[in-house]
C-alpha cells in the first residue's frame, strides 16, 4: 500500500524527470583547408549557432579548431578572415580559435621561422587529437 507522502514523492520525481534540462550546448568546428570559402562558412556557422542558442536563452560554447592548411585561417600574415575573427572576439562571443602545434612546427621547419598567429589563436598540441577530446566531452562536430 502506497501512503500519501510516497505518492507525492513519486509524482514530484516524475514531474522533475519530465522537465527539460538546459545544459550548455557545445560544438567543435574543424577547419583543415586553406580555402577562404571554407573559413567563412565556419565563421558563419559559428555566428549562426551562437545567435540561435543565445536567442533561446541557452549557453553555447564554440571551438574552431584549425590544422594542416586550415591553420592559414589563424595566421596573421595570410588569414583572409582575420578582420572577422578580430570582430567576433571584440563582441565577446563564446568562441575559441585553436591552432595545431604540430602544424605550426611543420610550417616552422618549412619557412625557417614560426608563422605569426592572430592574437585570438590559442595553441593546442594536436588539432586532430583536440577534436577527438572535445567529442569525448560531448561536443557536436561540424566540418564546413
Amino acid at each position: 500500500m502506497i501512503k500519501g507522502g510516497t505518492r507525492l514523492g513519486l509524482a514530484l520525481a516524475a514531474t522533475l524527470w519530465a522537465l527539460p534540462v538546459f545544459a550548455e550546448q557545445k560544438v567543435a568546428i574543424q577547419v583543415d583547408e586553406a580555402d577562404p570559402k571554407v573559413m567563412n562558412i565556419a565563421l558563419n556557422n559559428a555566428a549562426n549557432i551562437i545567435k540561435y542558442y543565445e536567442e533561446k536563452g541557452e549557453k553555447i560554447s564554440v571551438e574552431i579548431v584549425t590544422y594542416g592548411p586550415g591553420l592559414n585561417m589563424l595566421r596573421s600574415d595570410t588569414s583572409p578572415v582575420k578582420a572577422r575573427i578580430e570582430e567576433m572576439a571584440m563582441t565577446d562571443q563564446p568562441i575559441h580559435f585553436r591552432a595545431c602545434a604540430n602544424t605550426i612546427a611543420g610550417m616552422t621547419r618549412k619557412l625557417g621561422k614560426a608563422p605569426p598567429l592572430v592574437d585570438e589563436a590559442e595553441v593546442v598540441p594536436s588539432g586532430a587529437v583536440y577534436l577527438m577530446e572535445l567529442q569525448g566531452q560531448g561536443y557536436a562536430y561540424l566540418r564546413p
